[in-house]
């Protein structure tokens, strides 16, 4: 157990190079090359992970300057992501739901239920944080774990339910994303984007980022959007001219720098999907098998990443006006990509569709 924990404690950045190199040899891969890929995979997230850190940095407090120049008083502070694995974590019960979830997984693969293998324990967290406030609520550690296997259930049907989408636009055969951080926006997704469809002008809009390059020429290249995005935030958390320069040339190296580091993960993961793909033909013939990754793979597409960045600035100034509303964004801006990276799948990249969706997920998470 120990042994466990301390792998644990190590992180996804330890973890992922450590499974996916485990899953390479069990598909198949020579050693060097199944070590090669998972170590590749574990430097494109830390890259990514540096990136996203680098935004939340330049973004979080221009968040509070922009909320300080309205006066409005939020005194619940978006803490983040990170406290939220800590104190799952920590758990006295978390031994006992990561084994529920990985069984639950293994049970529904070999009743055909599902086609994700989940390789990414480290964001089991995510499944395991539901059964753990259940049990902090009720001190019954069977409706804790209950509540963590209905949410893996869903999880990992969910994943498959979106995988076709998210093959076709991200262009990642064999990959499925059972992250909640941004599956769960789906629930949200799925209904509005019907209902945008029944409005014409939504319906008929068929407005992209690429269109948004292509008629904006040189304002429409990636690292120009960052950089006039930058000075917008800068200049609403009424930076002087100095803070708004540099607020804008890091938000253009965000745009810049999370493809360059998604790139790094699709090298080192297209061995494993390849080699996963050959194995399931093998072993189950005609069946599927997706290898369930973290969604960090996919918030480099420039769709998602200027998307995001778009709703980061609107998310705050929600924040100020959203009646009843006592959350500050702060920590968490950084994970809006991710609740808009599947928004962006299902919409097909139109911008406009995506503006809106992503507003509604962002303020029922306020």
């Amino acid at each position: 157990m120990n042994g466990f924990q301390f792998f644990i404690n190590c992180g996804a950045t330890v973890m992922l190079p450590v499974i996916i190199t485990i899953v390479g040899l069990i598909f198949g891969l020579k050693i060097t090359q199944a070590f090669k890929s998972g170590l590749t995979l574990g430097i494109g997230f830390a890259g990514i992970k540096l990136v996203l850190d680098f935004m939340t940095t330049n973004v979080g407090p221009a968040a509070k300057a922009m909320v300080e120049r309205t006066h409005v008083h939020l005194n619940a502070l978006d803490v983040g992501w990170g406290s939220i694995a800590a104190v799952t974590w920590a758990s006295p019960i978390i031994a006992i739901l990561i084994f529920v979830i990985l069984l639950i997984n293994i049970v529904l693969l070999v009743l055909k239920l599902t086609h994700t293998l989940d390789v990414d324990i480290w964001n089991y967290h995510h499944m395991a944080i539901v059964g753990i406030m259940v049990y902090f609520v009720t001190h019954n550690v069977f409706l804790g774990v209950g509540a963590t296997a209905v949410t893996a259930i869903f999880t990992f049907k969910l994943s498959d339910w979106s995988q076709p989408i998210v093959e076709k636009f991200f262009g990642m055969p064999g990959v499925s994303l059972p992250t909640i951080s941004a599956l769960s926006s789906l629930v949200i997704a799925v209904p509005m984007n019907w209902l945008l469809d029944k409005i014409p002008f939504f319906k008929n809009s068929k407005f992209t980022i690429k269109d948004a390059q292509k008629y904006l020429g040189f304002f429409g290249d990636s690292m120009i959007m960052g950089l006039i995005i930058g000075l917008a935030i800068g200049g609403l958390a009424g930076y002087d001219l100095q803070k708004v320069l540099q607020l804008g040339v890091s938000m253009s190296a965000v745009l810049v720098l999370i493809p360059k580091m998604t790139a790094m993960f699709m090298e080192g993961l297209m061995p494993i999907s390849s080699a996963a793909q050959k194995w399931s033909q093998n072993k189950f013939k005609g069946r599927k098998l997706f290898i369930g990754l973290d969604a960090a793979v996919v918030v480099g597409n420039p769709d998602v990443i200027t998307t995001a960045l778009i709703i980061i600035p609107l998310t705050i100034a929600m924040a100020i006006f959203l009646l009843g509303n006592r959350v500050l964004p702060f920590a968490d801006l950084a994970v809006v990509p991710f609740r808009v990276a599947l928004v962006v799948v299902l919409t097909n990249g139109n911008l406009l569709k995506n503006i809106v969706i992503g507003l509604v997920v962002t303020a029922s998470l306020l």
